[in-house]
């Protein structure tokens, strides 16, 4: 069986390729849509700090919904359903959130919206390393150029317009590049995923993934659902035990080993890039605001810093190895969050270069390395790794941050006065478990100087959501440290070839 329906003359399909590249652009923008409007969003419907990171975290989880399930089908199916699927989501939830009148109308438009993102990923990772089959790091690192590279325009967008339109037009903004990407791939052939090529087998496939991958996918995607359709702990561990139990009597496989571990380490990765991204300019206020920047240009900057970077990776790839790239830049992400939450002034801007230069290669080097060393899992091993990190961090990592602020203000509004605490801290109930948070609405009916101390707690909390955060890059970075001495064990990293 061949397909060279993505190749001319030996020359992969650029045009192919920068369909996909704008199709994540698309998917970024949509990120950045959000995080830029978060705020307004508390504001307009007096959401507490937790819930707001809830919302955020429903623009990641389903993700993984969309791209397991469709890369369990999309080489029967083909690439362009998926491509289709995902068009029709981004342009159906974009519209529900800018009609949302409450919490669960902003739930329910960032939910489709992440099934769009997972839709799109999960066509163009192994698009992108089929195409390119022997330079996969390098290619797929190129690739997400286009995540930082929608999140660098999108935000120069919707700061450019900021008072002057309300959060609705900033989100609308995200039909920009869904209509461009529409556009280049509506009559594009796609390729024939490597695996499939190689007569490697669907039970072949899975058995890459196994009994263990499964507990892990599937535990963390019903412990969400579960939460979201009130689902009893029994019936969440029941539904991850069948599956668990299914996918291993059919594969008879465990899963690889190290799959395994870079799905562990996966959950920490993406919640240090994109759980900190979603809450950066929130964090970030404040000090900003006292040098007169807007806050959003943290996040357009450590993008625009990660944007270059990926594209020029692979240079870098083939000096340090795949994993310590991923090393290296595991120890600067540290670096950079601590400094972040210490950083006062233009002091912050190099903090944040740190930052930047730290999440540039996390992603899609990650990509690179399962591509490389897990080739017969095909679009499942590559797509899963994506779907665990998009898990983390809608499930742990973006909820977490905002809880870590809910846990440092509450006693902090307690010990300053109790019965201020009591006037204005409701309780809530989240992923996290309950928790105290401050109602908008209750605030606005205190005295200036309470007011303003609430305000001051309010931002040394996001200064210790930072620096906990931190602790994320440094675990990975003892795995990446570990990984490094088990290949060189073997005699050196090298990529694995069906």
């Amino acid at each position: 069986m061949t397909n060279t329906s993505h190749v001319a003359n030996g020359i992969p399909d650029i045009k192919l390729f920068r369909g996909c590249f704008i199709a994540l652009v698309a998917t970024s923008f949509g990120f950045i849509a959000r995080v830029l409007t978060a705020n307004e969003w508390s504001a307009e419907f007096g959401l507490t700090e937790t819930q707001t990171g809830e919302i955020l975290g429903a623009g990641l989880w389903p993700f993984a919904i969309s791209i397991i399930l469709f890369s369990l089908i999309i080489d029967k199916v083909g690439y362009k359903v998926a491509m289709y699927f995902g068009l029709v989501c981004h342009i159906v939830s974009t519209i529900v959130i800018i009609t949302a009148k409450d919490y669960w109308g902003l739930y329910i438009g960032t939910f489709i919206l992440s099934l769009a993102g997972g839709m799109v990923e999960a066509y163009i990772n192994p698009v992108v390393a089929t195409m390119f089959s022997k330079d996969k790091t390098k290619w797929l690192n190129r690739l997400h150029a286009g995540w930082p590279g929608g999140l660098v325009f999108g935000g120069l967008l919707a700061i450019a317009l900021g008072g002057y339109v309300g959060w609705r037009i900033k989100i609308g903004l995200i039909f920009l590049p869904t209509l461009i990407y529409a556009f280049i791939l509506f009559d594009k052939k796609f390729p024939v995923h490597e695996r499939v090529l190689a007569g490697v087998s669907y039970k072949e496939m899975l058995k890459e993934v196994g009994a263990v991958g499964a507990l892990i996918i599937s535990g963390m995607m019903f412990m969400e659902i579960g939460r979201v359709f009130n689902f009893s702990t029994t019936l969440v561990y029941s539904l991850t035990a069948l599956t668990t139990i299914g996918f291993g009597l059919y594969t008879r496989s465990l899963g690889r080993p190290l799959f395994i571990f870079l799905l562990i380490i996966m959950m920490p990765l993406a919640s240090t890039e994109l759980g900190v991204d979603s809450w950066i300019t929130a964090l970030m206020e404040g000090e900003m605001g006292r040098i007169g920047i807007n806050a959003g240009w943290v996040l357009v900057y450590t993008s625009f810093i990660m944007m270059v970077l990926r594209f020029y990776a692979g240079s870098v790839v083939h000096k340090l190895s795949p994993l310590g790239l991923l090393a290296v830049s595991a120890l600067l992400a540290a670096i950079g969050l601590i400094f972040l939450s210490k950083a006062t002034g233009m002091a912050i801007l190099l903090a944040a270069t740190l930052y930047g230069v730290g999440k540039s290669f996390f992603w899609p080097t990650t990509l690179g390395v399962v591509a490389e060393q897990f080739p017969r899992g095909g679009a499942l091993t590559l797509n899963t790794i994506a779907a665990v990190g998009m898990l983390a961090v809608g499930i742990v990592g973006a909820p977490l941050l905002g809880n870590i602020q809910d846990q440092y203000i509450a006693p902090k509004v307690k010990m300053y006065d109790p019965k201020v605490f009591e006037q204005v801290m409701d309780t809530k109930k989240g992923i996290l478990g309950t928790y105290q948070g401050l109602n908008q609405g209750k605030l606005e009916i205190l005295d200036e100087a309470t007011r303003a101390k609430i305000a001051t707690i309010r931002e040394e909390a996001k200064k210790e959501a930072l620096s906990t955060v931190a602790y994320l890059p440094l675990f990975m970075f003892l795995c990446y440290i570990g990984l490094i001495i088990y290949f060189r064990a073997k005699g050196g990293y090298r990529p694995v070839e069906i």
